[in-house]
């Protein structure tokens, strides 16, 4: 467990406000050990906080259960999608709807403990860096297979994209308002939070936390939807596919014109052969496939363009509970609100 170091008084946290951001997704079981760690380490903070929990759509009773905890749970405010949009996505409205002058993101299964929020209020609080995040400690915790994957996507991010991404962090983190008002700037739809907080800028450090076991359920996180954040993320941050693809097609097309030449100059010489089937189609084969993965990569950029230029709202929230104004479907420079259900101060 990470000891907290003491920050209890107002005059030691330059902050009017703590807020915490909670993305949520099926965590009925899990709320009530979650606040009953996480209110406690609030508190001896010794400034006001709140608590902003973004339940993603879940398909048990996390909302219904969220609604009775506001009778014990200090400031704590609800959102609800009206359907799944992602952990991104319900990061990014959590964010948007936080007034703190500090905001804490961290994963509602206790795998982040709430007990290391001091830790990372205390380094923001020298006034050095503008984002802290918590650098894991048990790197070597999971399947073989998931950590090669990750390992593998780290350095093709970091090979391919313009920024850089530390693999030992993850979302838990504490961020200056600065730094949450400049994320929320951004409006793109393929969203991959730590790239856009990486990209733009700031003073960033790290601290090290050691962190733990899912208390309760399952992860949301396969391998497939892995990939698709892999992916996005990749073709999001650079445009390196692009040309490497460029490359390759330069590469393969002077091949063919020195191969050409090379047939040409061969038949002038020893005459015709009699061309083999086996060969012809193994040249065939190769360069369709070549063809149909370029494709594929220009189509994963073309994806990106036509879903930007449709903008959609990220989401739509279909109740808000406990806040003093109404809850836009959007974040701040989003594009327009549309009208939706919102009980406020309940």
């Amino acid at each position: 467990m990470t000891t907290a170091p003491e920050t209890s008084t107002q005059d030691t946290l330059r902050a009017s406000m703590v807020s915490v951001v909670l993305p949520m997704h099926n965590e009925r079981d899990g709320l009530d050990r979650l606040f009953a760690r996480l209110v406690p380490v609030l508190q001896g903070l010794g400034v006001p906080f709140e608590i902003v929990t973004v339940d993603d759509g879940s398909r048990d009773d996390t909302f219904e259960r969220l609604k009775v905890a506001r009778a014990t749970v200090p400031n704590l405010k609800i959102v609800t999608f009206s359907r799944n949009f992602g952990k991104e996505i319900a990061v990014t409205a959590g964010l948007a709807r936080t007034s703190g002058d500090v905001v804490v993101v961290m994963d509602s299964d206790l795998q982040h403990p709430p007990e290391a929020i001091p830790q990372l209020l205390a380094e923001w609080q020298c006034g050095h860096y503008d984002a802290v995040y918590a650098r894991r400690v048990d790197l070597d915790r999971g399947s073989p297979l998931r950590n090669a994957f990750s390992t593998a996507f780290y350095k093709a991010f970091d090979y391919m994209s313009e920024i850089r991404v530390d693999r030992e962090t993850g979302d838990f983190g504490a961020f200056d308002r600065k730094v949450v008002d400049a994320f929320l700037a951004m409006p793109e739809r393929n969203r991959f939070n730590r790239g856009l907080f990486a990209w733009a800028g700031f003073r960033t450090t790290t601290i090290p936390v050691t962190m733990e076991e899912r208390q309760t359920g399952t992860s949301q996180w396969g391998f497939f939807k892995l990939l698709r954040l892999a992916i996005a993320a990749i073709t999001s941050f650079g445009t390196l596919p692009l040309k490497i693809w460029a490359v390759i097609g330069t590469f393969v097309s002077l091949s063919a014109l020195a191969y050409g030449l090379f047939v040409i100059l061969k038949t002038l010489i020893f005459g015709a052969d009699t061309p083999g089937f086996p060969s012809l189609m193994v040249a065939i084969l190769f360069f369709s496939g070549i063809q149909l993965v370029g494709l594929g990569i220009i189509g994963e950029y073309l994806g990106h363009v036509f879903s930007e230029v449709k903008r959609r709202p990220l989401y739509f929230v279909r109740e808000a509970i406990g806040f003093d104004r109404p809850v836009s479907i959007l974040p701040p420079n989003h594009g327009a609100a549309a009208p939706e259900a919102n009980r406020d101060g309940r």
